[in-house]
């Protein structure tokens, strides 16, 4: 019998997930852990890059709890899945240490998704941590402490995993074959539009739907979502394109003939 391939994915303790999470990423999981061996990380430390403020940092533990709770509410099952905080493993940040020694500045420098991040946390060019700037370093160390295979991925961030591969080649040919080469698995995911119908659903933007909101709230928010600004009487016709109300109904509600 062929042994499971490893799968090493997870997110960042920034809060509560949403519709939008769901979509991109949980149902993904909800597949893969009835076909490989699945570590899903909770990555705090990496939080601390863009995060370092007392009250943001205080707020982590709660977070954590959060995330586990939704993601065993959607369906993952501890039984198939290893869940586990960054932090907790010291080998992780011990490795990282000499992982920085195989990688130059000038080749993570390169990565656009590190200026990327740095703008969305308004961080000037010039007041670049240098934990921001050693982020797929330390993404390298979660994703080869536990030997994965394959890393669900974004197209965004598949150079980040070059960087493992790369890092993982030389520390090989330094000492012994001891870490595979991961390889990228780029998941058939989308984005969800936000109930502002403007963007991405995202917290930053208040347009989400949480996965933890009760019956009334969700009631609240899809009253409330944004659907054709031109439908300004009951006798106008609406626009079914670019309306997030029966972009959700697509996506989530099979009675095909009630959409």
């Amino acid at each position: 019998m062929t042994p499971q391939k490893r799968i090493l994915t997870g997110d960042r303790p920034t809060g509560k997930y949403h519709l939008g999470h769901y979509v991109g990423s949980i149902a993904n999981r909800l597949r893969l852990q009835n076909d490989y061996e699945c570590y899903f990380i909770i990555a705090d430390l990496h939080t601390l890059t863009t995060k370092p403020n007392k009250a943001e940092v205080m707020g982590i533990e709660q977070n954590i709890r959060d995330m586990i709770i939704d993601q065993l509410a959607c369906g993952l099952d501890p039984d198939k899945v290893t869940f586990y905080v960054q932090s907790s493993v010291k080998e992780i940040y011990q490795i990282n240490l000499i992982f920085e020694m195989l990688v130059s500045v000038a080749r993570l420098s390169r990565l656009p998704s590190i200026k990327d991040m740095a703008r969305a946390a308004q961080i000037d060019d010039d007041q670049l941590p240098l934990g921001l700037l050693g982020y797929p370093v330390l993404q390298a160390a979660d994703i080869l402490m536990p030997r994965a295979h394959l890393v669900p991925v974004g197209k965004d961030n598949e150079a980040h995993v070059e960087i493992t591969r790369e890092i993982a080649r030389r520390f090989n040919f330094l000492y012994g074959e001891v870490f595979p080469e991961p390889d990228v698995l780029v998941p058939d995911s989308g984005t969800l539009i936000g109930t502002d119908g403007q963007a991405k659903m995202s917290k930053s933007l208040n347009n989400t739907i949480l996965l933890s909101d009760d019956a009334k709230t969700v009631d609240q928010k899809v009253r409330g979502m944004y659907t054709d600004p031109n439908r300004t009487r009951a006798d106008i016709p609406g626009k079914v394109e670019g309306n997030p109300v029966f972009i959700y109904h697509d996506m989530f509600n099979p009675d095909v003939a009630e959409v």
